[in-house]
């Protein structure tokens, strides 16, 4: 079996960790970051490095040493570069505008949806069928993307709908007479 939760995480230049009674702080230019490891993991912090370990051997207490581990690594690369998620709109007359923090999608329902982003989660149209949402949280990007996903999922005859831009859509093939 894999142990790739023993591997340390190595700390790249210009992120900052903060070790606060099993409370981690990541600082880097994007922002900051907390982490509440669980009690069951203990952490080993070195110079430009930190480990995680289960204190216990059972099956549970292993699994979450390697959650630990993958939450802290994608919270130092959100600190220092973050994520993306790309949307695309495929449809006649279907497209998104920004307005403040919030993005306007008409998708051919008889009204336009109004989709509020929360805090941390910012979005560009370089187009009018493009949506890209950018965040250091990569949970919530990615539960943002989904929820706009969610209001036209794609549809299999034609297309129509938002998807994700690396999403491939299994095409159908329509009735014959």
């Amino acid at each position: 079996m894999a142990r790739t939760s023993l591997k340390p995480v190595e700390i790249p230049e210009g992120i900052s960790l903060e070790n606060k009674d099993k409370n981690l702080v990541f600082s880097g230019k994007l922002g900051e970051m907390s982490l509440q490891v669980h009690e069951d993991v203990d952490i080993k912090q070195e110079d430009n490095s930190i480990s995680f370990a289960p204190n216990k051997e059972t099956k549970e207490s292993i699994a979450i040493t390697g959650t630990m581990r993958a939450l802290a690594t994608n919270m130092i690369q959100g600190v220092e570069v973050g994520f993306e998620k790309k949307l695309e709109i495929n449809g006649v007359g279907y497209r998104a505008t920004l307005e403040g923090n919030a993005i306007n999608l008409s998708l051919g329902f008889s009204h336009p949806i109004k989709h509020d982003l929360p805090e941390g989660v910012t979005a560009e149209l370089p187009s009018n069928t493009e949506i890209i949402l950018k965040s250091m949280d990569k949970q919530l990007v990615g539960q943002v993307a989904a929820e706009i996903r969610d209001y036209r999922p794609p549809e299999p005859y034609k297309g129509k709908g938002v998807k994700y831009s690396d999403e491939r859509i299994i095409r159908k093939e329509s009735k014959k007479a």
